[in-house]
């Protein structure tokens, strides 16, 4: 008889590698590639960064984890990328709806910022911001705003992942006298972040209309320099599009176009007066647009056509706008805003489908920001921003497509961990690293101040003393 040779088991079964964490899930939607649904599968982190995506049983066999999640009834996803946030306006929700853009900007929001907007207001408007895109599976932001400086710190202290503008605007501000200031600011800041895991800084002129000509000019310069890209308000409006066909004859993307600044570089926010040789304008010089389609509902701005665009071949990621005119930092519900407008849109139901939006919050952001080669996607080698969304509650079941659920019929209040670098900032639908009491209180404090409500009781109070 003849009879097998013995194997010593203890010489073929590798040693198990150790990692930080896995993480196991019902679903992973890795991104890439495009429209993959992974049944039972998790992630394998060490220093931060993914080691692997695989079968749930192959990485119980590969990996001792000194840290392991098993999230049944899940849907593990990257973090999602806010492309277009003004994080600090947060302290200004609600202060003025229901008005036209330059109405609205001109007079109240403009006069706001001028008389309230200094370093501590960044600094609560900016937690009150993180703490509220973080509970909502935001992992990453890109912002415009005054005092990035302060802004950069707070995500360090909070541990999220941040670009930030280097703002430059024709008026003084609290943060500058005007367009040198500023781009000297900026540039320190840069300088200061440059090899910053966390935070990184973009140029940020404010839009062609209160952004002069040298100054746009001075920063396409430096743009092509440092390669870094330009965030720019653009097209937003039919009235910016007319005001500046009035003023110099030519459309708002001509005039940058002439300026140098339509390049690979640029990330053209909102978009929603496109024509046709613009859109193949844009998709020939590797152009980014970032869609905002909330904001310019509630605004009336005008529909990005962002079926129509990609169809060109261009990047479209997606943002939330700042919460004073969105109002809020919601980037699941700007996901489903984004499918159903797009159908109208291209009169199309098969435009802008879940995973295409999905993919628009994510690894399209990243492209844009420069940062897919370290995030938006679950890949080995890319951070491990992760977001878990339960899909458990009755209204998401029966689950039949965990992608449709997730932009069609969950929310952010399904969101139940996040992570940033393997981080946990949050567990279990509570925040690690805020305080969210005290970003309520300061948020509270700031109305008050701004309304003038605590004046009215330190004068109230001080009659009262009076008659006494």
């Amino acid at each position: 008889m003849l009879r097998s040779p013995r194997i010593h088991q203890s010489a073929t079964i590798p040693a198990m590698e150790t990692v930080d964490t896995v993480i196991h899930a019902r679903w992973v939607v890795p991104v890439e590639p495009h429209d993959t649904i992974l049944e039972n599968h998790g992630v394998a982190i060490r220093g931060g960064r993914i080691v692997e995506v695989a079968a749930s049983a192959a990485l119980d066999e590969r990996y001792r984890a000194e840290s392991t999640r098993r999230l049944d009834d899940h849907l593990l996803i990257p973090g999602l990328i806010n492309a277009h946030t003004h994080a600090s306006m947060s302290l200004l929700r609600g202060m003025a709806d229901d008005l036209p853009l330059m109405t609205w900007l001109t007079e109240h929001i403009w006069p706001a910022e001028q008389r309230w907007v200094s370093e501590h207001f960044v600094r609560d408007g900016s937690t009150l911001a993180m703490a509220e895109m973080l509970l909502g599976g935001v992992t990453c932001f890109n912002d415009m705003y005054f005092f990035p400086e302060i802004t950069a710190q707070t995500a360090h202290q909070i541990g999220m992942r941040a670009v930030l503008g280097m703002i430059v605007i024709d008026v003084p501000s609290a943060y500058g006298d005007g367009p040198e200031d500023y781009l000297e600011k900026g540039l320190a800041f840069h300088d200061a972040y440059k090899d910053d895991p966390l935070v990184r800084a973009i140029f940020a002129p404010h839009a062609p209309y209160t952004v002069s000509s040298r100054w746009l000019e001075r920063i396409h310069t430096y743009s092509e320099e440092l390669e870094l890209p330009v965030h720019i308000h653009v097209h937003e409006t039919a009235g910016e599009v007319q005001n500046s066909l009035r003023e110099t004859g030519k459309r708002p993307l001509q005039h940058l176009d002439e300026l140098g600044l339509i390049s690979p570089m640029l990330l053209a926010v909102h978009a929603t007066q496109m024509e046709e040789r613009e859109m193949e304008r844009l998709a020939g010089a590797g152009a980014h647009v970032i869609h905002c389609p909330e904001s310019n509902l509630k605004l009336n701005s005008g529909f990005c056509p962002a079926a129509r665009l990609m169809e060109h071949g261009i990047n479209v990621a997606l943002g939330t706008d700042g919460a004073a005119g969105n109002n809020d930092l919601d980037l699941i519900g700007e996901m489903r805003t984004a499918a159903l407008l797009g159908k109208a849109v291209a009169n199309n139901p098969a435009a802008l489908p879940a995973t295409t939006v999905l993919r628009m919050a994510t690894l399209d952001g990243a492209r844009a920001l420069g940062l897919d080669d370290v995030a938006g996607s679950l890949e080995p080698g890319k951070f491990a921003d992760l977001t878990a969304v339960s899909l458990a509650e009755l209204d998401v079941q029966p689950v039949y497509n965990p992608v449709s659920q997730l932009v069609y019929a969950a929310t952010r209040r399904h969101v139940t961990d996040v992570w940033v670098a393997g981080r946990p900032l949050v567990q279990e639908r509570r925040l690690t690293t805020v305080d969210a009491v005290e970003a309520v209180a300061k948020a509270d404090e700031w109305r008050r101040r701004i309304t003038g409500e605590d004046a009215g009781r330190h004068t109230m109070k001080a009659t009262e003393g009076g008659e006494a």
